[in-house]
């Protein structure tokens, strides 16, 4: 008790000390370097402040069921430990809540055989925490992407996640296997100190190699939460919300790069911009108006301003397309964006139109187990997207040597052709997937015949299918192979129990059927 007393009695004297730093010091007399060295300072305290916190918390034990006894916060008044700490620590709840994760990870129970204190579920980090390395945000964005797949990661694996974190937080090589994990390690070669965001891109990093299955239940996961939607109209403003895929954000972030690289002339004006003709006289509002692929995409407005705005579905239960308003349109976004990217009037990025980069490594393309990496986005993606893109795109193999160095470059074109494009597009006339029916020249070409696997570049292996069905190709059902140059279609079972190959049979340009159920026909 004398103890406690005595911690008391310490915090007081600090909290006073602390005080009267701020009444003694006239901090705008201060040069630039007191300054800097106060703030890291600070930085210190804070941490070793969260640092106890988090242990004190830790250490209130968890009452058994039916034991009788009151918990720690029922002695104080609270319903919750929640709330004790929110009026304790004067936080509102997320910081409350981030105090009682952190002391999850840290907590030690007492062995009921031996009676001693066992180890914390992450010993290293732990120590980490009490040294003053890390805080709680430190401490959450280490553990946090581990805990999330913890279900799939042996113990024996986090631990060593857990070492290689705690040396990260104290600047040490992780390469240096040398030392205790837990302790503070002396290096000669020690790293500049990092951020919680860095330990995070850390831990999603060994998050891969630990849990290369984990891709395919977060692919459903995040295709089941995309979406975008526009609020409510606040200030004579629309926000807009939602939650975007991994590289449909990464695209975003590179067309901005494009347009707010110093070389251009940043993001355009608002408003009206009147151009040149073709034949060099009037005025037009419309960028690209006499450039076919601008006739053909003024030909789908207008069918869509026929039918109401809205595409029909073909669809009334839902069973082609079952995505909500939000996904449908995120994946419209995601379309939108990779047309705009390829766009003349887009300012160039590295010299070349601003291109998603997706990488991976070549065995997990090949077995489809394992994460990909988007340029420029730190989370990881599923080799469901590297192949989407991959599909679309220009794959361009990069050999590194152990130590990092670019020891080759290879690169194979792969991207069809405008005219290509132009014949597959008159040919398909829409996303080719019965039932759907964006418009061809919103499309994108898929690869039948993967090109990794041999499939030519050509209009007898290319086909149209919207951002969704291409991107959902695999996992759909839905199968698609060319006879003789004409693609056919075979659906999942709910929609041809006979699963016999079908082909689409498009709808007479400028006749009633534009716009209806695509029909097939049997093969």
């Amino acid at each position: 008790m004398s103890g406690m007393k005595n911690a008391e009695e310490f915090l007081e004297q600090v909290v006073s000390d602390l005080k009267q730093v701020l009444g003694a010091y006239s901090f705008e007399t201060l040069s630039d370097d007191a300054k800097m060295q106060l703030l890291r300072l600070v930085g210190e305290v804070q941490r070793t402040a969260d640092a106890i916190a988090v242990e004190t918390v830790a250490s209130v034990p968890a009452r058994s069921a039916g034991a009788g006894d009151p918990a720690f916060c029922g002695l104080f008044g609270c319903r919750t430990m929640q709330e004790l700490l929110q009026r304790v620590l004067q936080v509102d709840a997320a910081g409350a809540t981030r105090v009682i994760q952190a002391s999850k990870a840290i907590r030690r129970e007492i062995s009921i055989s031996s009676g001693g204190m066992q180890p914390a579920r992450w010993p290293a980090l732990r120590e980490a925490l009490l040294d003053g390395s890390i805080g709680i945000a430190g401490l959450l964005a280490a553990t946090g992407p581990i805990e999330k797949a913890k279900g799939r990661i042996p113990d024996e694996a986090r631990r060593h996640a857990d070492a290689q974190l705690a040396r990260l937080a104290r600047g040490v090589d992780v390469a240096d296997d040398e030392g205790e994990a837990g302790g503070a390690v002396e290096s000669a070669d020690a790293a500049p100190v990092v951020t919680p965001e860095d330990l995070r891109v850390f831990a999603r990093v060994i998050l891969t190699y630990l849990d290369p299955d984990g891709a395919e239940p977060a692919e459903e996961i995040a295709m089941r939460g995309r979406g975008v939607i526009l609020g409510r109209v606040r200030n004579g403003l629309i926000p807009i919300h939602g939650d975007l895929l991994p590289e449909t954000a990464g695209q975003l972030q590179r067309i901005w790069d494009a347009y707010l690289n110093p070389k251009v002339d940043g993001s355009p004006v608002l408003g009206v911009r009147f151009v040149l003709s073709e034949e060099g006289e009037g005025c037009d509002t419309r960028q690209g108006q006499g450039s076919p692929d601008a006739h053909d995409a003024r030909d789908a407005q207008d069918q869509a301003d026929r039918d109401g705005g809205v595409l029909p579905s073909g669809d009334p239960g839902g069973q082609v397309d079952p995505r909500s308003r939000a996904q449908k349109q995120h994946d419209a976004f995601a379309a939108m964006l990779g047309i705009a990217a390829r766009h003349e009037e887009m300012p160039k990025l590295g010299g070349a139109a601003p291109t998603l980069i997706v990488s991976v490594a070549a065995q997990d393309y090949a077995t489809g187990r394992g994460w990909a990496h988007i340029d420029g986005i730190d989370t990881p993606t599923t080799i469901a997207a590297a192949r989407h893109t991959a599909c679309g795109g220009t794959i361009q193999r990069v050999l590194f040597d152990p130590e990092g160095r670019i020891i080759g470059i290879g690169n194979t074109d792969r991207i069809f052709t405008t005219h290509q494009r132009r014949a597959i597009t008159l040919r398909d006339t829409e996303c080719l997937i019965p039932g759907c029916h964006v418009p061809a020249a919103w499309c994108e070409i898929h690869h039948v015949q993967e090109h990794s696997r041999g499939g030519p570049t050509h209009t007898d292996n290319g086909v149209t299918l919207c951002w969704h069905h291409h991107r959902t190709l695999e996992t759909s059902g839905w199968e698609i192979r060319m006879d003789n140059g004409t693609p056919t279609v075979r659906g999942p079972a709910w929609w041809d129990p006979a699963r016999r190959w079908r082909t689409p049979r498009p709808p007479l340009p400028g006749s009633a059927a534009v716009g209806r159920r695509r029909d097939v026909q049997r093969v």
